[in-house]
């Protein structure tokens, strides 16, 4: 098959005079019906004296004064698709975490504690859109596996009476666990509060309360009252023998920043004279994570593990600006209580990110029985609020993904789903020494395409390698146009929930190019403009640059799961999140296939293997009566 022809971008109907008139006969006729409507609900305006209640407003929770939560300025005023129960119903996930109804945003205070896996979430319980945020909650054995809980909080309280926000958890000396987060004032002042478990034996953790010292902190001079946010877990500083935490915020310069406090004693709390870090224009820090990393080892390490021989810290924040997390490793002074990137070109902001998709709002913990850290993201939907309110349900957590350094490049770090994920894999296929021509699209045999663990490597036939000599500047996955946006040696990779004719499909795939001074450099993307015929959505190429070393084979791993749809590329270097609405590839219509849209380079997929995943249990604790 021919990639181009066979998804043709434009179609065109004969000419016909008799069509023409009639055309502008019917779009007469509907001017002047929507002329008679248009003065109709005027006049109801002016005697109302207000305008009538917007079901689906352009924005959510940037009043609130956090980050926007609708899609409807992104979608603009494209029509409505006709979209029939059965394709809204498949959209809802196999494997990944999703309360059982309505809206989810970020993950906030996991844990481990007693045997059980906690998560607790951003939850509105009584609507499938943002408002009325309380904290879900839910508990796991294993990551893959969920229980929900009820809800542990609600915002009952005047000062998370607009809603109770991101939080942490920090473990004390003693074995229990403070728990801080952001409350909403009724007066819409973002405020720091406390929580406590009621009962510290209870390994589920049911019940909680709020401190009596509550809002335990306040905007403090020259940050903006919807500018405080977000606190993180408190790392021991033995020193001084206090415990210090961050807060995201901005500066009047729109700089972001991270503030830092101190506490002896989790009750009172002092805001020390310097900034953690704070980089030039990249406006409100979010769910800001601060985090020790081993450079020469493959353990995690607890959050109050100081600065030390290999020892170097992650700092991260979700950027309010463009939605996405970024990180960056340094070093972190004890002393002067500050911290300063490896590289000032990757800063915060400006250099790497968890991932190069649809991710935001996350937050680590160190598992200790397993010796790692884990990361929880947030992945929303990028449909309507009209579909999300027909569904009942809106956002996904992604599988969550272990964190290391990455001890080959020395520059960035390596996520990658947690191992648990892979008890879920049954029913393997193997696919090997595939050769895929210039402009060819090889279709995979693998029966059901939904729920997939696909792991993959491909290879560049190195005289076409050598023959490359013409520099590929300026390219951008972004701006690329996909996978019609052709070079020498790319794009090359998967299509998935594509249909039989290529009328859908989500493409997954590398693109190399040369740069002036003749060194390679690959580029891992990840198209969704061609993956639904749907309009009413936002469809996106997103990617960037992945590191491959001298010698290295081009690998990537792709976890399917209906609408989601998560990409892993040289072990976890570059990670993409996609949320995919097909109108014909879903359910049995959705197929996989290879391909090699590059002009110039003779590609072969060296293996593939391809599982077929089971269902997650996920579902409401049993309790005894």
């Amino acid at each position: 098959r021919d990639l181009e022809s066979s998804t043709p971008l434009l179609h065109r109907e004969p000419y016909s005079p008799r069509k023409t008139i009639t055309t502008i006969l019917s779009c007469i006729t509907a001017a002047a019906i929507l002329l008679s409507l248009i003065t109709l609900l005027n006049t109801k305006h002016e005697a109302d004296h207000h305008p009538p209640d917007v079901a689906f407003p352009m924005s959510r929770g940037v009043f609130e004064g956090v980050s926007e939560k609708s899609t409807a300025s992104l979608i603009g005023s494209a029509a409505r698709f006709p979209w029939t129960d059965a394709m809204l119903q498949w959209q809802r996930t196999g494997f990944h975490f999703q309360p059982e109804k309505n809206w989810m945003n970020d993950p906030d205070g996991p844990m481990f504690y007693k045997g059980w896996y906690h998560i607790f979430y951003q939850y509105n319980p009584v609507s499938a859109v943002w408002g009325n945020i309380t904290w879900g909650h839910a508990v796991s054995r294993n990551l893959i596996h969920w229980f929900h809980l009820p809800i542990a909080f609600f915002p009952d309280q005047w000062y998370d009476a607009r809603g109770a926000l991101t939080g942490s958890a920090t473990f004390l000396p003693d074995g229990s666990i403070a728990m801080l987060y952001t409350g909403i004032t009724t007066e819409f002042v973002q405020v720091q509060c406390q929580v406590y478990p009621e009962d510290v034996d209870d390994p589920l953790l049911l019940k909680w309360y709020k401190s009596d010292a509550n809002p335990i902190l306040v905007p403090p001079p020259g940050i903006g009252s919807k500018d405080f946010r977000d606190p993180t877990t408190a790392w021991y500083d033995v020193a001084e023998a206090s415990w210090k935490l961050a807060i995201g915020s901005k500066d009047e310069q729109h700089n972001g920043i991270s503030l830092i406090y101190r506490t002896y004693d989790f009750v009172s709390y002092e805001l020390l004279p310097i900034l953690l870090h704070a980089v030039p224009g990249t406006g409100m820090w979010e769910c800001v994570d601060f985090y020790p990393v081993l450079t020469n080892s493959t353990v995690g390490l607890d959050t109050s593990v100081p600065p030390g021989p290999g020892v170097r810290h992650v700092l991260k924040a979700s950027l309010d600006d463009d939605k996405h997390d970024y990180y960056a490793i340094g070093t972190y002074d004890v002393v002067s209580g500050t911290w300063t990137p490896d590289d000032v070109e990757a800063d915060v902001g400006i250099g790497w990110r968890y991932d190069y998709g649809k991710f935001y709002a996350s937050k680590t913990f160190f598992d200790w029985p397993k010796g790692r850290r884990v990361l929880f993201g947030f992945t929303g939907e990028t449909d309507s609020e009209q579909n999300n309110r027909l569904k009942g349900w809106a956002s996904v957590l992604p599988i969550p993904r272990t964190i290391l350094f990455d001890q080959k490049t020395g520059s960035n770090l390596l996520l990658w789903p947690v191992e648990e994920v892979e008890r879920l894999r049954f029913n393997r296929q193997d696919f090997e020494n595939i050769d895929i021509g210039i402009g060819a699209v090889v279709p995979l045999d693998i029966g059901r395409a939904i729920q997939l663990d696909i792991v993959a490597e491909f290879e560049i036939d190195g005289a076409t390698l050598e023959a490359s000599v013409e520099a590929d500047l300026g390219y951008n996955c972004s701006t690329s146009g996909g996978t019609f946006g052709r070079g020498v040696l790319g794009p090359f990779g998967f299509l998935v929930l594509s249909d039989e004719d290529l009328s859908e499909q989500t493409a997954i795939y590398f693109y190399v190019g040369r740069k002036v001074d003749g060194a390679l450099q690959t580029f891992f993307c990840q198209d969704e403009l061609r993956s639904s015929k749907a309009n009413d959505l936002v469809k996106r190429v997103f990617g960037s640059i992945v590191p491959v070393l001298h010698g290295e084979i081009l690998t990537m791993r792709i976890l399917l799961d209906h609408s989601i749809v998560e990409s892993f590329a040289q072990g976890g270097r570059t990670c993409i999140t996609s949320r995919i609405y097909p109108t014909k590839a879903f359910d049995g219509a959705a197929r996989v296939f290879v391909f090699n849209n590059a002009t110039g380079a003779k590609v072969t997929a060296k293996s593939i293997k391809i599982w077929q995943m089971k269902s997650a249990s996920i579902t409401p604790y049993p309790f005894k009566a």
